[in-house]
């Protein structure tokens, strides 16, 4: 499944509800309910089970025990803006998932490095031995 599939999918299966938020808008903040809630089950999304580990990880406290990832959008003052916000960050949250990351490549040491690094290990360990207690 491609990327743009699963986002299709994921926002035609999201619930959206409107609630009242905080923060600027003046007395219009008290009357409208301008912040998006918005709520999509991720076991509805039938991801693969890595790219469904990656999600959970990365979603972190946004994904509540019943398996649904909870965005929360009220930075801006109007409704659509709010929902565009929320949708957008759902987005990169299902392309980020998808991703998969490098796998990281063993360094490799040459003989000569090998004991370079031991002897700077040893020359640090006996310049820490002689900040020991003094005996007089």
């Amino acid at each position: 499944m491609t990327e743009d599939d699963l986002v299709h999918r994921a926002l035609a299966l999201a619930e959206e509800s409107f609630i009242a938020a905080s923060g600027p808008g003046g007395q219009n903040v008290n009357k409208v309910a301008t912040a998006v809630q918005l709520r999509v089950n991720v076991f509805a999304l039938r991801l693969t089970p890595p790219v469904f580990h990656r999600l959970k990880d990365l979603a972190g406290s946004r994904m509540n025990a019943k398996g649904e990832i909870v965005i929360a959008a009220r930075n801006h003052r109007t409704q659509e803006m709010n929902r565009a916000d929320a949708r957008a960050r759902l987005t990169q949250l299902l392309e980020e998932a998808q991703r998969e990351p490098k796998k990281r490549a063993k360094s490799r040491l040459n003989r000569i490095g090998k004991e370079a690094r031991l002897q700077s290990k040893k020359k640090r360990g006996s310049v820490k031995a002689g900040r020991g207690k003094v005996e007089w």
